[in-house]
């Protein structure tokens, strides 16, 4: 039989955290495959460079958000855990 404890240990901020380093990963591939051909000089610069960029600065913000999101809730449990004397 399985435990059913196990099954729900993630941190609350773990799925922000992974959604956003993929959202970041994605932009800084995509951003790096744009940047080749201009190093190399055979484009011009690329408007939706800028778009890119923000694409990252989106998945940095969505981790920093499940950063933020698992240390609340381990201030929740470590509070709860304390006993007033």
């Amino acid at each position: 039989m399985r435990d059913k404890t196990q099954t729900n240990s993630a941190a609350p901020g773990d799925r922000l955290i992974r959604a956003g380093a993929l959202v970041f990963f994605v932009g800084a591939v995509a951003t790096l495959v744009t940047i080749a051909p201009l190093l190399l000089g055979t484009t011009p610069f690329p408007t939706y460079m800028f778009g890119l960029s923000m694409l990252m600065g989106v998945g940095f913000l969505v981790a920093g958000a499940g950063v933020l999101r698992s240390i609340a809730a381990g201030r929740r449990q470590a509070r709860a855990g304390r006993q007033p004397s």
